[in-house]
């Protein structure tokens, strides 16, 4: 199966964020699907530059693995964090296009 994680809980829901951040890393190490991809959309992207611990570790093992697709550019550009996402490695693309990319490739759609 392939899923694709849409990331939205930010600074608002930080449990949220955390918990689908170590869902996805350990989705990745543990190979539990054919393909994992992760879109970042409204308050996460705000919330990304911030985080530390095991949260960010998580977050550059999802980049650096190829896991994460994309932030929202739209949003990056509303909460002026296009450069600090650029710097962490994400590539920004408008969300609606990428969702609907995995959608008709048959992926999986798991929100949080």
């Amino acid at each position: 199966m392939k899923v694709v994680f849409l990331i939205m809980a930010g600074r608002d829901l930080p449990g949220r964020l955390s918990a689908a951040l170590a869902m996805a890393a350990n989705s990745v190490r543990a190979k539990r699907y054919e393909d994992l991809k992760i879109i970042f959309f409204g308050p996460s992207e705000e919330y990304l530059g911030e985080l530390r611990g095991q949260d960010a570790e998580n977050l550059r093992m999802l980049v650096d693995s190829g896991a994460v697709d994309s932030a929202c550019v739209s949003v990056a550009e509303k909460f002026g964090v296009k450069e600090k996402l650029t710097e962490l490695g994400l590539k920004l693309y408008p969300a609606g296009e990428a969702l609907s990319k995995y959608i008709n490739a048959g992926y999986q759609v798991i929100s949080f």
